[in-house]
């Protein structure tokens, strides 16, 4: 394939780039899935599923959480009971406050 390109502008250049680096990269990730389907598919013969055989599972995608606490003074500061507790609860809690009575 031969492409005359000494005519072309340089913004004609640049939108052909992109769309080059686009087309390049497309075609490594539909490569990529034929590649993985054929795989899957030669495990299924087997008997097998590709995590089966890997050890490896496909990740769980997370669910937002849940709020379960609400801030005493402000009922919109909420927080889930996950990670790090947010100073209101901290405070909360040096002031005698049980968990449950900031229970949603």
């Amino acid at each position: 394939m031969n492409i005359d390109i000494s005519g072309l502008s340089l913004k004609d250049l640049k939108d052909l780039q992109s769309q080059v680096a686009k087309a390049i990269s497309s075609f490594d990730d539909r490569k990529k899935k034929e590649a993985l389907a054929e795989i899957e598919e030669f495990a299924r013969t087997k008997g097998f599923t590709l995590a089966a055989l890997t050890g490896v599972t496909a990740t769980r995608k997370r669910s937002p959480a849940v709020a379960k606490y609400a801030n005493p003074a402000d009922e919109q500061d909420t927080w889930s009971g996950r990670g790090r507790k947010p100073r209101w609860f901290v405070a909360a809690l040096a002031d005698g406050k049980q968990p449950d009575d900031m229970a949603i």
